[in-house]
């Protein structure tokens, strides 16, 4: 739980990815601390200095769930970085409840809403994967503590859907690497609810604005030693703009077995299905004018081209994904033992079809993974005095490449084999030094391949063009020399964290980190589409000349990116108030940057030399009065090249420098609920890594309320973005910008949502 989120929850993580955690059913014998009952900020001194005596209890259902829950949320606590913790509780009532809305209290964890829907917005920690369009990298995402990241570490953003979490885990910076993540940023693990946590049936429907629909429902059992639960939830908008339609379908499911007192298994599965219109990026004059409107493309004026930016009235860009997940996890306890084993796989078909300079890229292939973690807890500690932990993930892909023809799938230019495997191993202490503090020694290692096999056989790839003039018009079409874009590259690293923390009692830690990280790049850093233009396919870059020799493709010999990170912080809490702060410092090298040119189409992907990254993380949460509360977000970013040649030490294009997300809430009785949130970028953020253009700071406020007419049924209304803010939620980033581009994406003008919930 994030910094004021006052109140424990009553929910067992069955999934939990926080080291030594287990997969419970309720009857279960749990070691549970001493006054399992009270909150963390309750216990006492013994806590504190990681001691906590086994209680075994034959647990009732709540109580179980309590106990499992605090014993899940006492460890993140003692974690020497920065981790949160966000349960169903914590997440807003909404009829659409967003990556960016449910994370939204979280500090360090960046989310830039790209077209309203679910689709791809820019989720970034700490500067990573910052500069993709889309982002496709960066932090490892999890569900249930198994990847639904590919094999090379890319991922689809929209296939994280918070309406279907019980909880969703934070774990910044070095944090996620006992989790298996090769990144910079971190993970974010979103656990499912189960038959024992949450017995019975609910059914939610909601509608609003911009032709919004959603309805979502669970049902789940528990009988004797089984468990199980089935949930889906199924949305549809128009949109806020012209050209923003999306939709997403998911199901999932999962079932639980204790075999005995000490061994559990869980099998899950899923599947989703995402797809959207990509309205694209306007012009900042555009964008004041008229916010709903999609960019026609540059217009010629006078011989001289303005405005560049893509003609999305033209080529209709649109993602259609779906992914298919099953696995299970298998978790052992022998007294101080503790063995958790798991294994999944998913299988991905993507098609995402860019304007016309990238084309459309259609991916379909499937990802393996294997987890085993080992962890020795004495003495029924908080944190495991030894953990260790070994992910080896595997993964085959089949991709095509077809030019974008007026929105339709016109001739294949490129094909390929990807193969992709990430080994990550991971081994740390947690050793007692003295009563109050412990030094938490991590070394971790990493092993990557990426693997192409170019299997497209023509001698030449096919281009298109239209005229620049008349972009309806099109000129004939041209071809150029087919080169190979095959490679076999791989990549390893190790990456030591050295941590000291001070736990004083149960209220307070302190602590202080050094560490190391390391992130291969993807398939999609090292294969793009090069040489098109708002009116021209991959390998054209002047569209009137059809034969002009001109790679379609590139395939850059990128680095992995490495960083040194220092970091502190203090999080502890009080009857009243709440608080967590981290402040952190990273030294990176060989950054993974993915440049787009002027008019916004792709350069490829290229290692900055050196960049810093520098950033503050604070939550705060305080209970004003009996009914009345607070909660605060503060992100503070400073992410700079170091004396590039050609940037200076300008700004890293696309993180804002401040971020808060502020929310009041007022209980005006026992059964009706009163939120107003604030989202506030108050400085410009820049567009360009050459910071020549920039988008304004903004104050978006939304309004919520929630009334439970009985224990069955709920109603729920909201007004988002109350004053009809007209800004841009994200940028398009490019590496040097020009005053007319098209490049800022506005967010959702006011809207008003209502919906009702039931729970049998």
């Amino acid at each position: 739980m994030g910094a004021g989120q006052v109140g424990l929850a009553q929910t067992c993580l069955a999934q939990s990815a926080s080291p030594g955690a287990t997969v419970a059913l309720d009857p279960v014998t749990v070691e549970a601390p001493r006054r399992a009952a009270a909150p963390p900020a309750a216990r006492g001194r013994t806590a504190g200095s990681r001691r906590v005596a086994p209680v075994p209890m034959r647990a009732s259902p709540v109580a179980a769930d309590a106990a499992a829950e605090a014993i899940v949320r006492a460890r993140f606590n003692a974690l020497a970085g920065g981790v949160a913790l966000v349960t169903r509780q914590d997440f807003p009532t909404t009829a659409n409840l967003t990556v960016s809305k449910a994370l939204s209290g979280v500090p360090g964890v960046v989310v830039q809403d790209f077209f309203g829907g679910n689709d791809q917005p820019r989720i970034q920690i700490r500067g990573s994967g910052l500069q993709q369009n889309p982002v496709e990298r960066g932090i490892l995402v999890l569900q249930n503590g198994l990847p639904i990241n590919r094999a090379d570490g890319s991922y689809i953003v929209g296939f994280a859907n918070p309406q279907l979490a019980e909880a969703i885990e934070v774990y910044r910076g070095y944090m996620a690497n006992r989790l298996g993540a090769t990144v910079l940023g971190g993970a974010l693990n979103f656990v499912s609810p189960t038959g024992s946590t949450q017995p019975g049936t609910q059914i939610a429907v909601s509608g609003g604005s911009f032709g919004q629909i959603r309805i979502a429902g669970q049902t789940g059992f528990k009988k004797d030693n089984v468990d199980g639960l089935i949930q889906f939830d199924a949305s549809h908008r128009d949109g806020f703009r012209t050209y923003n339609g999306s939709e997403r379908v998911s199901i999932s499911g999962n079932v639980g077995v204790r075999h005995s007192e000490n061994v559990s298994t869980r099998f899950f599965a899923g599947y989703t299905d995402i797809g959207f219109d990509v309205p694209g990026p306007l012009t900042k004059s555009a964008m004041y004018a008229d916010p709903r409107q999609v960019h026609g493309g540059p217009s010629v004026v006078g011989g001289v081209a303005i405005n560049p930016g893509p003609n999305v009235l033209r080529d209709k860009p649109r993602r259609d994904a779906s992914q298919f997940l099953v696995g299970s996890r298998t978790t052992a306890t022998f007294d101080a033992h503790l063995i958790d084993a798991a294994i999944g796989y998913t299988h991905t078909d993507d098609t995402f079809r860019f304007p016309i300079s990238s084309g459309i890229r259609a991916t379909q292939g499937g990802d393996l993974t294997g987890l085993l973690r080992y962890a020795y807890n004495p003495g029924a500690a908080v944190l495991p005095l030894f953990e260790t932990t070994a992910q080896f993930t595997s993964g085959s892909a089949s991709r095509q490449n077809y030019i974008n023809q007026a929105g339709q799938t016109g001739a294949k230019f490129g094909e390929s084999e990807l193969d992709a495997t990430t080994l990550a191993l991971y081994s740390g202490f947690n050793i007692p030094i003295a009563p109050a503090f412990t030094l938490s020694p991590a070394i971790s290692y990493a092993h990557a391949t990426r693997d192409n096999d170019d299997t497209y056989r023509l001698p030449t790839r096919p281009t298109i063009a239209y005229n620049p003039a008349n972009p309806t018009m099109l000129l004939p079409n041209g071809a150029v020399p087919t080169q190979s874009t095959s490679y076999s590259r791989s990549y390893e690293g190790w990456s030591p964290s050295l941590a000291l923390s001070y736990r004083p009692d149960n209220i307070n830690t302190v602590f202080a980190a050094l560490s190391r990280s390391f992130e291969p790049p993807t398939h999609d850093d090292l294969l793009a589409t090069v040489n098109g233009t708002p009116n021209s396919s991959p390998g054209r870059p002047a569209p009137g000349s059809p034969l002009l020799a001109a790679a379609a493709f590139t395939t850059p010999d990128l680095k992995a990116q490495t960083a040194t990170t220092v970091e502190a912080g203090w999080r502890g809490r009080t009857d009243r108030f709440s608080w967590d702060a981290v402040t952190y410092y990273s030294w990176v090298d060989n950054e993974l940057l993915s440049l787009r040119d002027s008019t916004g189409a792709p350069l490829g992907a290229i290692n900055a030399d050196r960049t810093t990254h520098f950033g503050i993380e604070l939550g705060f949460g305080a209970r004003l009065a009996e009914r009345l509360s607070v909660r605060l977000a503060y992100t503070y970013q400073d992410f700079r090249f170091d004396d590039d040649p050609l940037r200076g030490n300008n700004r890293l294009a696309g993180a804002p420098r401040h971020l808060v997300n502020a929310l009041l809430q007022f209980q005006a009785t026992e059964d009706w609920r009163l939120q107003g949130a604030v989202r506030w970028s108050p400085e410009r953020t820049p567009v360009d890594n050459m910071n020549t253009l920039y988008a304004d700071p903004y104050v978006v406020v939304d309004l919520r309320t929630e009334y439970k007419i009985d224990k069955t049924f709920s109603v729920f209304g909201e007004i988002t973005n109350l004053f009809n803010e007209t800004y841009a939620s994200s940028t398009l980033i490019v590496d040097q910008a020009r005053p007319d581009q098209a490049a800022f994406l506005p967010g959702d003008g006011r809207g008003f949502y209502a919906g009702v919930k039931a729970r049998f």
